[in-house]
């Protein structure tokens, strides 16, 4: 994109998308009531954060005297957990994103953009750091990021499919993965791989739009790749729907294996249903321990 007539014609079309992805963002994640501190828990810290009851194994050092002089009960003074988290987002720009399959279904990457940024907002508002996976934009905190991701998300591929970043993963830090993972898996087992020997916890979630569930398809179709480098004809759709629905369901399980091994979490996400619940299931599976979600 050396030409500049392009690259302006490019980059403005990117800064009209802001304020409206950055509006739907915010009004999304103002609808999810999770409170000021919606990730606060017990933890390393110096501010009080609740008590509990004592516990098997508890010190006696660790017995709040006073509010268990109130009862029967001994209780344990928790402090708050005041460590912030790095959070990784891939959000897949891919050329197959940009697909819908009626006027009034979201295309997948409009879904998928704008949970993205609504969960960064989630977690900066909580006080965590965000950023994107690889080196372009590191997890950092603040508003100034956010507006820095909301631009980021804004830039579409050229590639029919685009493969996850991998590199740069922190140490112990948690990732999201937003994709409809049509492509070649090759990439997303690397990342995930790597992730896993990093101590990397995460979440893959799979958009898809309806019509890629159900195929709704019959007589002659012509199927064609959204970035146009594929193609093919039939004049029997519906002779293909078993083998479609049967290879969807292996990729959907080989997807939901890998993060079962590696320690994340999987979960589809429809674009004819709501934006909030997506978030809502992306939110909490970050806090969540390792397993599958569906």
């Amino acid at each position: 994109m050396n030409d500049p007539v392009t690259l302006r014609a490019t980059s403005e079309d990117e800064a009209a998308r802001l304020p409206a992805l950055l509006a739907r963002a915010e009004h999304l994640a103002g609808t999810v009531l999770l409170g000021a501190h919606g990730r606060r828990r017990a933890g390393t810290g110096d501010d009080f954060w609740q008590y509990r009851p004592a516990q098997i194994g508890d010190s006696r050092r660790a017995i709040d005297h006073r509010r268990s002089a109130m009862g029967d009960v001994e209780y344990v003074r928790q402090r708050e957990w005041q460590i912030a988290q790095s959070v990784m987002m891939w959000v897949d720009q891919g050329a197959s994103m940009r697909f819908a399959s009626g006027d009034g279904l979201p295309q997948k990457i409009d879904r998928a953009r704008v949970l993205g940024l609504a969960l960064a907002i989630l977690l900066e508002r909580g006080g965590e750091r965000v950023g994107l996976t690889g080196t372009s934009l590191p997890p950092r905190a603040g508003r100034a990021q956010i507006l820095s991701l909301a631009e980021m998300f804004c830039r579409d591929s050229e590639a029919d499919y685009a493969p996850p970043e991998h590199r740069a993963m922190i140490p112990q830090a948690r990732a999201v993965f937003i994709s409809d993972f049509m492509g070649d898996l090759t990439g997303v087992r690397t990342a995930l791989t790597k992730a896993a020997d990093r101590g990397v916890r995460g979440v893959l979630c799979h958009v898809l739009d309806p019509s890629e569930e159900a195929f709704p398809f019959t007589g002659r179709t012509i199927f064609e790749s959204v970035g146009g480098t594929l193609s093919h004809e039939t004049l029997k759709a519906n002779d293909l729907k078993d083998r479609y629905l049967e290879r969807l369901a292996e990729r959907k399980a080989e997807l939901a294996a890998l993060c079962q091994l590696t320690g994340w979490h999987y979960g589809v996400h429809h674009t004819d249903t709501t934006a909030q619940a997506g978030l809502l299931w992306l939110y909490a599976a970050l806090d969540a321990r390792a397993g599958v979600a569906a």
